[in-house]
């Protein structure tokens, strides 16, 4: 048995209300079993208050997660919250750990932590919730996947790059019992009779162009050259901004990521130099389908996905994960919390959730053999239903 809830504070200025009132939240909506565990999202400003350290030190059980811009629970949805979700059972257990700096050597550092968190462990890994900090300039999204399916190529993967709520996501933090770190990977193991299951949320493929263009030359998530062209003068040329900030494709990848062509979506967020730079890796010939990132089209397919949530039986809880791209293009028209909303009204009022944004989504997907990969995603919203 599994047992959910969500709580939050909006209390930044004093941490023992703060706690005081996450605790009245809990003693409302759960009773704790023998092994319990909890999911932090809140804004940087929680952390720079105190108000993190001592609600996350002051629970009995472990926390961890990450920063972000925007939040939503069953009560509330906003922007300078803190919110958790609990998960508390007999039959599932959960070990928490972080990993060293993982600014050099990824996958050695996590297999470490992993290792010393796992150690005691006889039963197979059925879960691993996993919190990777932002660091673009050196990882791609998919160099988290690499190292984690490496380490446990059987187990399930879901989780989110940190966030925040500035265009430079340079406060972007990773939690791990009350600590912050910019460097660092908490995770959450999950072992028992859990039974995950998942969706996602992407854009319509329908409302897309089709280029002519296959990547000629490209390494992990950087796009040297498009039809033997340099990728700069390909893109520009396609229609899209010299000074892109956030620009979503729909890429069919080739070789070993190919997992049955199932398409996903990869967000083109800058260029240097002649070469594009994508949120996630990008393999040598992949093909293209440009996708039209208009405010309700997000909100369509976020609606949609968590409708089928609504008509599945044995849901104890969900957690929900949209990237900061999508809120982007939901800022420019005044709906920055849309979706969240849209959570808040479509879920049913007894399943708990928490909902956030995610510097970019780990969710597995189901090829065309019905076999569920790991993959990580730009531009979509991952849902976890446990």
């Amino acid at each position: 048995m599994l047992k959910c809830a969500s709580v939050f504070t909006f209390e930044i200025d004093n941490p023992q209300a703060a706690l005081n009132e996450i605790k009245t939240q809990l003693a409302q909506k759960i009773t704790f079993l023998n092994n319990t565990v909890g999911i932090v999202m809140c804004n940087p400003e929680f952390i720079t208050s105190g108000v993190l350290k001592y609600v996350c030190e002051g629970l009995p059980f472990d926390v961890t997660g990450i920063t972000t811009a925007s939040q939503a629970v069953n009560d509330e949805t906003g922007d300078m919250i803190l919110t958790i979700f609990v998960m508390t059972s007999d039959d599932i257990w959960f070990r928490t750990g972080i990993t060293d700096s993982i600014n050099d050597n990824l996958y050695e550092v996590v297999k470490k932590s992993y290792e010393r968190v796992a150690a005691d462990e006889k039963e197979p890994l059925k879960l691993a919730l996993i919190f990777p900090p932002c660091i673009i300039a050196r990882y791609s999204g998919d160099a988290y996947v690499r190292a984690w399916n490496k380490i446990v190529p059987e187990t399930l993967l879901f989780g989110t790059i940190a966030a925040d709520d500035t265009l430079e996501f340079n406060e972007c933090d990773t939690i791990y019992k009350g600590q912050s770190t910019k460097d660092a990977m908490p995770f959450i193991l999950c072992y028992g009779k859990i039974n995950p299951r998942f969706l996602i949320a992407t854009l319509p493929e329908n409302t897309g162009m089709s280029l002519n263009g296959k990547v000629t030359k490209s390494k992990n998530n950087i796009v040297y050259e498009v039809n033997d062209t340099n990728a700069r003068m390909f893109f520009t040329g396609a229609g899209v901004p010299d000074n892109v900030a956030t620009f979503p494709l729909m890429i069919t990848q080739t070789g070993n990521k190919s997992e049955g062509n199932v398409p996903v979506i990869r967000d083109l967020h800058a260029f240097s130099g002649d070469t594009a730079l994508f949120g996630g890796d990008v393999d040598e010939g992949s093909t293209f389908l440009f996708l039209n990132s208009d405010s309700e089209s997000i909100k369509m397919t976020l609606k949609r996905e968590i409708e089928r949530t609504n008509t599945l039986s044995d849901v104890n809880g969900l957690v929900l994960f949209s990237c900061a791209a999508r809120r982007m293009v939901l800022l420019g028209v005044n709906e920055d919390n849309a979706e969240l909303q849209i959570a808040k009204d479509t879920i049913k009022r007894e399943i708990p959730f928490m909902m956030g944004y995610s510097g970019g989504e780990i969710c597995p997907v189901m090829n065309n053999k019905g076999i569920l990969n790991n993959r990580f995603h730009n531009y979509s919203a991952a849902i976890l239903i446990i």
